[in-house]
C-alpha cells in the first residue's frame, strides 16, 4: 500500500486542483490531502475566501481523495510524521523547495519520496485567475450599467 500526501489551500476549487489531485492519486494507492489552516493561508498567501472547514469538506468529497485533513500550525513536518506518506506530491506552482524538503525528511529519518507534478494549463486553472476574471467581468458590467443609466 503506497500512501501519497498532497497539500494546498484549495480556495475556490478549480480544474488545476482536480488535475493536481488526480495526478497525485496515480502515484499510489491512498491519497491523503492536507488542507492549509486559515491562519497559515493568511500568513503565507492571502485572506481565504472560504473557511478551512469548508475547504476540507469540499476536498474530502473529491473522487481522487481518500481522506482530507486540516494541517497543523507551526512545523509542517509534524503533519508528515503523523500521516507517514511514502510520497509527497507537490503541485507545479507550489513554492516549496524540493531539495530543502528532501533534506529535512532525511534529517528526521523519514524515507519519503518528493515528486513535483505537471501543470494543467487551461484557462481557469488557478484561484487568482478565477478572481481576476470575476473582477474584470464586474468592471465591464459596471461600465455598461453606467452607460445605460442603471445603478
Amino acid at each position: 500500500m503506497v500512501r501519497v500526501m498532497a497539500s494546498g489551500v484549495f480556495d475556490l476549487l478549480h480544474t488545476g486542483h482536480l488535475h493536481y489531485l488526480e495526478e497525485a492519486k496515480k502515484l499510489g494507492d491512498e491519497l491523503i490531502v492536507v488542507v492549509a489552516r486559515d491562519s497559515t493561508v493568511r500568513k503565507e498567501k492571502h485572506e481565504p475566501i472560504t473557511t478551512e472547514d469548508v475547504r476540507c469538506e469540499l476536498v474530502n468529497a473529491l473522487k481522487p481523495v481518500d481522506e482530507a485533513v486540516l494541517g497543523k500550525e507551526g512545523d509542517m513536518f509534524d503533519v508528515v510524521e503523523g500521516i507517514k506518506p511514502d510520497i509527497i506530491a507537490l503541485g507545479y506552482d507550489q513554492k516549496h523547495d524540493e531539495e530543502a524538503i528532501r533534506a529535512e525528511l532525511e534529517k528526521r529519518g523519514l524515507d519519503v519520496k518528493v515528486v513535483r507534478l505537471s501543470k494543467l494549463g487551461t484557462d481557469l486553472d488557478g484561484t487568482r485567475k478565477i478572481i481576476q476574471k470575476v473582477v474584470a467581468w464586474y468592471k465591464v458590467k459596471a461600465k455598461l450599467d453606467a452607460i445605460e443609466g442603471r445603478t
